[in-house]
């Protein structure tokens, strides 16, 4: 255990700050330090609020949150409920900025109608719902990720905006911070059963710990005066993130993908700036291996652009916070991640520093110092994370420029699974050729028992065989076997055995899978398939999923038309045949990857099979 091997209760009593001397970040009191900042950011933070002066917070009333349950439509609540946080978000920091106390009545406006709800959980992570209560329990306060959001939004709201507020009615803060002990501290501090907190040994931690541990801990060190109290929200925090750290691999690895990194090893990022604040620099474990490998990850798996290796629920193009990165490159001497950073950080522009979570945007603001330098991807040459099975590697150090592949193994009840193993990306130049679909918008049936009826968590919508019409199976169990991973100057290839993914009802012996990306010369990917059935099937075959508009050109060779030019798949036309399926999209968050089609290419066997070996290709 990370913490616990490092610190003592008498030591965290000791080094924490009191409420009154914890000072993170300039209030509004402070106008020279606002008055400071760059003015585009200035100028970005008011235009950015003056569409919500005589905002009309809405409505969120009991039968929209109760769709959720009817319909399992999470958007139609979710959409108004994230619009008075975001809202109220713009509204501080341009008062914060501006310091006239033109958006001060809207503040009030926004605290008053957020207290008022009667939950501050969405609808899709109501505990009572497994039991068909459609409705939250408005006394028994349950902490989800949101909830925590909300406790940690108006606590830093407190802390910014205290004076103004009292100037205006001295009952608003005092509402603020009875609403957040009520709904935040005391569960926190009091509670052992939610199961992010891991006293559940049972059930793997997710992103909810650490996100969840830096909403809780932000409002303590903010709001919580009593000495006792303060020690053990810092005690619990640090006792839950060496829960989550121990589930966690050598390698840093994020099984949820890196579209929940930011949340995961990012939200463990927050919880340590904060216990490092708090401490005035006695709580630092940024020398831990772990946590530094754990940072690490996300520049691994970047392919180019805004395109990253999209395993598990993640979108194939993300926009990773650049800020954070940065402060964590700094954190750690990694200068890699630093350069990471400052190129994100650029390529989002000053609207985007000065909005989302505060805990993210004040850091943004004031503790940038060195982030303006041009910065650059580093764009890795070989990546093997051994724990969670996924390996990457491009042509060439440092350029987009040529093939790209990414190949996982591990097993189908990873975070935020789809049923995958095996599964590998190609990219040529930037571009993708061989996809992962990612996941489109969250429904009530993405966290069920139904999970698997959603296309794009099987197998058949996966790089992957489908034998005898049997795909792979979720659970533990179902899994890689015989992994071998090797990198030389000339190539790199993972090999892996995936029949134990899939149930006995596939009858398959073996299916041993060698994916290679071989530099030199004439470099190209080769995906290779040596399997053996437990009896000869008449239906055996492999998908594959593009964005390219595919065109079978000839017998052996399916031409990828693609946006900036045309590439070729080979494949052994005496043993396979070639087929096309299109796929429109009729779901936001794949078409914002995507566009408005996808394509799936199916090569099935000629003829009644036991074994073969098969060959894949595409040339750069």
């Amino acid at each position: 255990m990370i913490f616990a091997d490092r610190y003592g209760s008498a030591d965290i009593r000791d080094w924490l700050l009191p409420v009154e001397s914890y000072h993170p970040f300039p209030t509004a009191d402070e106008c020279e330090q606002w008055e400071a900042l760059p003015r585009v950011l200035r100028e970005a933070a008011i235009e950015g609020a003056e569409q919500f002066r005589g905002f009309a917070w809405p409505a969120l009333p009991a039968t929209l949150y109760m769709e959720c349950a009817r319909t399992g439509d999470r958007k139609r609540y979710e959409q108004p409920y994230f619009a008075r946080r975001s809202a109220l978000v713009s509204l501080i920091l341009a008062e914060c900025v501006e310091g006239k106390g033109r958006f001060l009545d809207d503040i009030v406006n926004g605290l008053w109608a957020i207290c008022e709800e009667s939950t501050w959980v969405v609808p899709a992570h109501n505990p009572d719902r497994a039991g068909g209560e459609p409705l939250p329990d408005t006394v028994d306060h349950f902490i989800d990720l949101f909830a925590g959001d909300t406790g940690a939004l108006l606590a830093w709201t407190h802390y910014l905006l205290r004076s103004q507020l009292d100037a205006t009615s001295n009952h608003v803060c005092n509402r603020v911070c009875r609403e957040v002990k009520a709904r935040i501290l005391d569960p926190f501090l009091e509670r052992s059963d939610f199961w992010w907190m891991g006293e559940d040994t049972a059930r793997r931690l997710s992103n909810w710990s650490p996100w969840c541990v830096s909403d809780c801990l932000a409002a303590a060190l903010l709001l919580e005066a009593h000495r006792d109290r303060r020690t053990r929200a810092v005690e619990k925090a640090l006792t839950i993130l060496d829960r989550f750290l121990a589930q966690y691999h050598s390698d840093g690895g994020c099984d949820e993908g890196p579209g929940y990194w930011t949340v995961a090893g990012g939200a463990l990022l927050d919880c340590l700036e904060l216990l490092h604040g708090a401490s005035g620099g006695e709580i630092d474990a940024y020398d831990e291996p772990l946590i530094r490998e754990i940072a690490r990850y996300i520049y691994r798996v970047h392919i180019a652009g805004d395109y990253y290796v999209n395993f598990a629920d993640c979108n194939a193009r993300l926009g990773p916070p650049g800020g954070l990165v940065y402060r964590w490159g700094h954190r750690i001497g990694d200068p890699i991640m630093s350069e990471f950073g400052s190129w994100l950080h650029a390529r989002r522009g000053a609207a985007a520093l000065v909005g989302g979570k505060l805990l993210r945007a004040l850091p943004d603001l004031f503790l940038a110092e060195g982030i303006e330098g041009p910065g650059r991807p580093r764009l890795v040459r070989d990546v093997w994370l051994d724990g969670i099975q996924v390996m990457a590697a491009r042509q060439e150090e440092g350029s987009d420029r040529g093939l790209y592949l990414a190949v996982k193994g591990g097993h189908n009840a990873e975070s935020h699974n789809h049923n995958d193993v095996g599964q590998f990306i190609i990219y040529a130049d930037a571009d993708p050729l061989i996809i992962d679909p990612g996941v489109g918008t969250y429904t009530a049936k993405t966290f069920s028992d139904r999970r698997y009826e959603i296309w794009t968590m099987q197998s058949a919508y996966h790089n992957l065989p489908t034998v005898n019409g049997v795909q792979q199976q979720e659970g533990e169990e179902f899994r890689a076997s015989d992994v071998a991973y090797r990198v030389d100057h000339f190539s790199a290839e993972l090999s892996l055995d995936i029949a134990q993914a899939y149930p006995e009802a596939a009858g398959i012996k073996s299916w041993r899978r060698t994916c290679r990306l071989v530099r030199g010369d004439r470099p190209c990917v080769e995906i290779q398939d040596e399997f053996a059935l437990a009896a000869p099937a008449n239906d055996v075959m492999l998908s594959l999923m593009t964005p390219c508009r595919p065109s079978v050109a000839s017998p052996g060779v399916v031409e990828l038309v693609g946006a900036t030019r045309t590439r070729r798949l080979t494949y052994d036309s005496d043993a396979l045949t070639a087929s096309v399926e299109e796929m429109p999209l009729d779901d936001e968050r794949l078409i914002s990857s995507w566009g408005e089609r996808l394509f799936r290419i199916v090569l099935r066997a000629r003829e009644v099979i036991a074994r073969a070996t098969w060959f894949l290709r595409i040339d750069a």
